[in-house]
């Protein structure tokens, strides 16, 4: 089975901020970041449910850990239905939190 992946709103304006921010110092630096992100982010559509729960109460929602130089990106989502997830925010691990 495969899952379709969408994005909301605040996840692509979350890919947008990130890559601006990378672009700033190195724009192969930033094409690398990006990539990385959609490759993993694609594994999802496979596996939804390798990745930890966001929260202990609620096993549909997840974080996807992306490694990327020294630290990485969190990708949150959740899994809709058996056949829809839905990636909610992304953010560097070293920010604060999900915005």
């Amino acid at each position: 089975m495969s899952y379709t992946i969408r994005y909301t709103q605040e996840a692509l304006d979350d890919i947008d901020r990130l890559y601006d921010y990378l672009i700033a110092y190195d724009l192969d630096l930033a094409e690398r970041a990006y990539v990385s992100m959609q490759q993993a982010i694609a594994s999802l559509a496979i596996f939804p449910f390798s990745h930890r729960k966001a929260a202990a109460d609620d096993p549909l929602t997840r974080e996807l850990l992306v490694p990327f130089g020294s630290a990485g990106y969190v990708v949150l989502y959740r899994i809709e239905s058996d056949e829809i997830l839905t990636i909610a925010a992304i953010r560097h691990q070293r920010e604060d939190d999900y915005h």
